[in-house]
């Protein structure tokens, strides 16, 4: 069994999320961040459940796992899974990635 670990940046971008939905609804925002974290706990024992990422042709070990309309964006390594980032769906994938 690999181990999760989340980047600064996918860190923040929960944050952002958060603050986001909290505007209207704090209740809300705790379930969702919650629920996104909740969801990568799967990465432990299956690594390989996420869709491969079409913006990254190039680089197969880059991953996505969606949650509540939220792709979460990780990368593979043997099986351990680094979260590199968590976006809105409609949004572009960032070019950090």
């Amino acid at each position: 069994m690999g181990k999760v670990t989340w980047t600064i940046i996918a860190r923040e971008d929960l944050k952002e999320i958060g603050d986001y939905i909290a505007l209207d609804s704090l209740m809300y925002a705790k379930r969702t961040i919650s629920t996104l974290i909740s969801r990568t706990k799967i990465l432990k024992s299956q690594p390989f459940i996420g869709r491969s990422v079409p913006e990254q042709t190039e680089n197969s070990d880059i991953r996505k796992l969606i949650e509540v309309s939220y792709p979460i964006i990780y990368k593979l390594f043997e099986r351990d899974v680094l979260i590199l980032s968590v976006i809105k769906s409609d949004r572009l994938l960032p070019d950090s990635i």
